[in-house]
């Protein structure tokens, strides 16, 4: 684990495994710890992966205001970082609700952005999410897993205001397998709870400020979905990726929201065929 400091003096941790070029990666949740991320389904046999846990998560320090959750004063830590390492552009690699920091980092700072591989994103940055009844009638098409009959009705009553239930994550995976069920475990004790109350909160986002950047935005710029995720869902995905100049979508088969779980080598070959063009 390597440190760095924040611009307004919160220590922050990162870790740098394999090989390559630097890739830096920024962790869902919202502020999840990086260690989710894994090695990425094998990107280390070619790219050194540089893994930041945000402030307040994992090695980083909790800082001294914690209105520094929201995504968009953490902007300035991915800056940071790069000023840190040392790199005139950076490859960027942004899973979840990461996908938020990666856009306002792009839409802020083009010019230190060479490639951005977006895996399976959120994106209230732009204005854009799934409805309620998209993400049910995406869960819908699970039907034939074993899991499904007791896992649908607890997704209803939570999509409906009710309380989280363990019994709805096989649907955020594309197979619900022991390595699923190790990798979901781990979620809650890698999540600040209170920094994700505060990631997307009041003056976040400013959506039409936001496209305006990135649609000036020369980077090549890859939208990664998997084909059973209700958020974002494929046809989301690619709405996502027409809004970037350079933008592509990919659609993962069987895969959910967690694609490099699902299928760790499709998912580095992918990843590794787009950073290398």
């Amino acid at each position: 684990m390597s440190i760095f400091t924040s611009p307004d003096g919160t220590e922050l941790a990162y870790r740098v495994e394999g090989t390559g070029e630097p890739l830096v990666c920024l962790p869902g949740g919202p502020m999840r710890a990086a260690e989710y991320l894994g090695d990425l389904g094998g990107l280390t046999r070619t790219r050194r992966l540089v893994r930041l846990d945000l402030r307040g998560t994992g090695g980083s320090a909790v800082p001294a205001d914690r209105g520094t959750y929201r995504v968009d004063r953490q902007v300035a830590d991915v800056e940071a970082l790069r000023v840190h390492l040392g790199l005139e552009r950076l490859d960027l690699l942004a899973h979840s609700a990461g996908g938020n920091l990666a856009q306002l980092y792009a839409a802020a700072y083009p010019e230190r952005v060479r490639r951005i591989a977006l895996v399976t994103p959120t994106s209230w940055a732009l204005g854009l999410g799934t409805t309620t009844a998209q993400r049910l009638a995406a869960a819908r098409r699970r039907a034939g897993e074993p899991w499904f009959e007791e896992a649908y009705p607890a997704l209803e009553k939570f999509y409906a205001g009710g309380d989280w239930d363990d019994r709805m994550l096989p649907f955020f995976y594309g197979r619900w397998d022991a390595a699923a069920e190790a990798h979901a475990a781990r979620e809650e004790d890698q999540t600040n709870l209170e920094a994700c109350e505060a990631f997307g909160a009041e003056g976040a986002y400013d959506p039409p400020a936001t496209r305006a950047a990135l649609a000036r935005l020369t980077s090549e710029v890859l939208v990664l979905a998997g084909a059973h995720d209700g958020n974002p869902t494929p046809e989301l995905a690619e709405e996502l990726a027409a809004l970037f100049p350079a933008g592509r979508c990919v659609v993962q088969p069987d895969a959910g929201h967690f694609p490099w779980v699902d299928a760790p080598e499709w998912f580095a070959d992918t990843v590794e065929a787009f950073l290398a063009e």
